[in-house]
């Protein structure tokens, strides 16, 4: 009886596993906008009413940009930011440490959609009219109605990440962009539940990395957290406009997340819309 040829023998099938290239490996850093303008004049502010940062985004947008400047750790990524105004102002502020002019624009990393109607609504408003916004809960309930379910938003930054991700495959990947596309991004790469169990309160101009090996299969992709909340660069500054400025920004990395059973924001919370 002959007996079958191994694939760890020599020939065709052992040259290719020995020969081929290994895949560099995928950085993926998502920036939180700074503080926006609608945030602190307390409106929902969707793509179609975001008038930009705020003098303190601004200065928080300048921070990371001297740090991206000393560090250079971001150099030679690829900056993508959302069409919102905020996102790109933040992009533009800092891209040029990355050695970057402009951003690539991608729509689908935009905050979640409150709508035609809600969008430029007051928070007081809003709250009066449909009670505390519960992102926690059922992901296809309209907490904004007339706007986008979180499961459709969810849907709308995951098939803008795959695309990217395929697109720019072992490559520094770095997007402007907003809490609510951290917490969804973090929940689909990390495989964790879609809505609720823990709080994701990002800060904003952090910067937030996962790393895919470079020996992960196509079919068995594994993401590695290296950062969450990394907003040591605002050590100093007040943590927003509105709040007193004995409240400071952190001084560290922050690598943990509030643990709670029946979370209310699901990182998409007023400010976050604003």
């Amino acid at each position: 009886m002959r007996s079958r040829r191994c694939c760890c023998d020599d020939g065709p099938m052992a040259d290719q596993s020995i020969t081929s290239p290994a895949r560099p490996a995928t950085r993926l850093v998502l920036i939180r906008h700074g503080e926006s303008q609608v945030t602190v004049d307390r409106v929902i502010g969707g793509y179609r009413t975001c008038s930009g940062l705020s003098e303190l985004g601004r200065e928080q947008s300048g921070r990371l940009r001297d740090r991206l400047s000393s560090t250079g750790e971001l150099a030679g990524g690829v900056l993508i930011a959302s069409n919102f105004i905020r996102a790109l102002e933040t992009a533009r502020i800092f891209g040029p440490a990355m050695g970057t002019a402009e951003p690539f624009e991608i729509a689908g990393f935009g905050e979640h959609d409150p709508g035609p109607d809600l969008d430029g609504a007051t928070f007081a408003a809003y709250v009066e009219k449909f009670g505390s916004p519960n992102f926690g809960g059922d992901p296809h309930f309209d907490v904004f109605p007339g706007g986008e379910t979180v499961a459709a938003f969810h849907l709308r930054v995951g098939s803008a990440l795959s695309q990217v991700l395929d697109e720019q495959a072992g490559k520094l990947i770095v997007v402007s962009c907003h809490g609510g596309v951290v917490d969804a991004i973090f929940r689909q790469l990390l495989r964790t539940a879609p809505t609720g169990i823990f709080d994701l309160w990002t800060t904003n101009t952090s910067l937030t990395e996962f790393v895919l090996s470079s020996d992960s299969a196509a079919r068995d992709q594994r993401w590695r957290l290296v950062r969450y909340n990394d907003a040591a660069h605002l050590a100093g500054l007040p943590r927003a406009t509105n709040q007193s400025k004995d409240h400071e920004a952190p001084s560290t990395t922050t690598s943990t997340t509030t643990s709670t059973t029946t979370s209310t924001t699901n990182g998409t919370d007023a400010d976050d819309q604003a």
